[in-house]
């Protein structure tokens, strides 16, 4: 009998799903655990394997389009099986019109290229089927939307992988006037379709700011001590540790001394978290995604700096599993790195704090009747005041900053 399969709950926070690419085509023949398609939810894009075996019957959505958890998306059975009871049989909102499921497997051939002209810019066309163009899932949807043939674009992004300002760039191009520049102030603009990862963060993050009492906590951190000893230890170990793997083994600790900022708002209670999961911020095109190092507080700092290497070449990849992304206790943010000095940051539900880190920078320093330069960095904690009051994340603050200006503690 025919299996209908389903959109699949990839994540958590997943409501919607987007097939990024279908592996096969209806007519052929599956095996249990044969690449289906790759699933784009709102944290990476996934490959989904074939459930049961036999003949794709139906294939429900087009790559490219968002459905919801529950919708069907294909039908597995016997060649030449009616599918259509099971389309008649599913629920109004999950149905896919019956026509596409019962034209002829071996009738189908690709549709040619198509050419859309602008009247003011060259044409844009649409790829056809079948090639493959080094590409992001936020450059395909893109290019889907307004019907570019990626194969026309040169990419900029690692390995000539077409990103979105590729895509932004063509369009400017492609839909510039050809005569001399009006005086006229343009109206033009380019829409973005919106990601999966987009609106989970649009959705979370207004939640998170319209329900969470946000107040904010700055200090400033001496950081001369934790660079020479970062020196020290990055001429004994295999693998490189930055400043950043030092605050999140610092926050770590921290956190066990003030369990209230490892913890998280219920409704009912506050849940006091047993274990200590760092998520650490890692930006893509697409978004922001939070890998998560768990049980950081039993962790070395050289194991930390591995294990952040490995979830942020795997989060850039976008093949982080849920296991990879969920369940955090505490958050850091660093925009450090891109000279950012001061930031504050949005807490991620359901945590009860999260660390914003700036830039580490020279500055003049007043010690006794001299002033020094030392190398300073201000972070900021965000914290939920239903969970955190500010004496109690002041303390924290306190703890922090003395785990990094004398961090041999980070040792012991």
């Amino acid at each position: 009998m025919a299996e209908i399969i389903e959109m699949p709950r990839l994540s958590d926070t997943m409501e919607e799903g987007v097939i990024a690419q279908w592996h096969k085509k209806v007519g052929d023949a599956i095996k249990p655990g044969d690449l289906l398609a790759e699933i784009e939810t709102d944290k990476a894009t996934m490959e989904f394997e074939a459930p049961v075996g036999g003949t794709l019957l139906y294939i429900g959505v087009e790559a490219g389009k968002a459905v919801p958890i529950g919708q069907v998306i294909a039908i597995i059975g016997k060649p030449g099986e009616d599918v259509g009871a099971l389309l008649s049989g599913t629920k109004s909102g999950g149905q896919v019109a019956p026509s596409r499921a019962a034209e002829d497997v071996g009738s189908r051939t690709p549709e040619p290229t198509k050419v859309l002209v602008e009247p003011s810019g060259p044409a844009i066309s649409v790829a056809t089927e079948g090639e493959r163009v080094k590409a992001s899932p936020l450059a395909r949807a893109m290019a889907r939307e307004v019907g570019l043939d990626l194969r026309a674009i040169p990419g900029t992004g690692e390995g000539g992988r077409i990103i979105r300002r590729d895509i932004e760039a063509h369009l400017q191009q492609a839909t510039a006037p050809a005569s001399a520049p009006s005086m006229v102030p343009s109206s033009a603009y380019t829409e973005l379709s919106l990601t999966q990862m987009r609106k989970t963060i649009a959705r979370r993050l207004t939640a998170s700011m319209q329900e969470a009492p946000h107040f904010y906590l700055t200090v400033s951190i001496a950081m001369d001590r934790a660079a020479e000893w970062r020196d020290r230890l990055n001429s004994l170990s295999e693998v490189k540790i930055s400043f950043n793997d030092f605050i999140l083994k610092a926050c770590a600790q921290a956190l066990r001394k003030h369990p209230l900022l490892n913890a998280s708002w219920t409704s009912e209670t506050i849940r006091l978290h047993q274990e200590v999961h760092i998520g650490f911020a890692v930006a893509l095109e697409e978004g922001l995604i939070v890998p998560v190092v768990r049980h950081a507080d039993r962790k070395g700092l050289a194991e930390i700096a591995q294990e952040t290497r490995t979830l942020s070449a795997k989060a850039r990849e976008r093949k982080l599993t849920p296991e990879e992304y969920t369940g955090s206790t505490f958050s850091v943010s660093n925009l450090g790195m891109l000279g950012i000095e001061e930031f504050t940051a949005v807490i991620n539900p359901p945590e009860a704090a999260i660390l914003a880190v700036g830039a580490i920078q020279p500055q003049p320093v007043v010690k006794g009747d001299t002033i020094a330069i030392e190398q300073r960095m201000r972070v900021t904690l965000s914290c939920d005041h239903r969970v955190v009051d500010g004496a109690t994340g002041a303390q924290f603050l306190k703890t922090l900053k003395q785990l990094l200006e004398e961090p041999e503690r980070l040792l012991l």
